[in-house]
C-alpha cells in the first residue's frame, strides 16, 4: 500500500526494529558475561582447592619443623 505523500510518515515500525535490533545484541552481551562468570566461578572453585592444598602442605611442615626444634632443643619457650 503506498503512503500519499500529504501522510505523515510512519516512525513506528523503524523504532520497533532498532529496539529489536538493540535488544538481540543485548541478549548476545548478557550471554557472554554469563559464559565468562562461569569461567571466572570454575576458576576461583580452582583457587580454593589449591589453596587448601597447600595449607595442608604448609600444616605439615610446620608440624616437621616444630619436632626437629624440639629434637635439637631449638625451641623458645612461650611467653606467659
Amino acid at each position: 500500500m503506498a503512503r500519499r505523500p500529504d501522510e505523515p510518515e510512519d516512525l513506528t515500525l523503524p523504532m520497533l526494529r532498532r529496539m529489536d535490533e538493540k535488544l538481540d545484541a543485548l541478549s548476545e552481551d548478557t550471554r557472554e558475561v554469563k559464559q565468562r562468570v562461569g569461567h571466572l566461578e570454575e576458576n576461583v572453585a580452582s583457587l580454593h582447592v589449591s589453596l587448601a592444598s597447600l595449607s595442608r602442605r604448609v600444616d605439615r611442615v610446620d608440624e616437621r619443623f616444630a619436632r626437629v626444634e624440639r629434637r635439637l632443643n631449638l625451641f623458645e619457650p612461650e611467653a606467659p
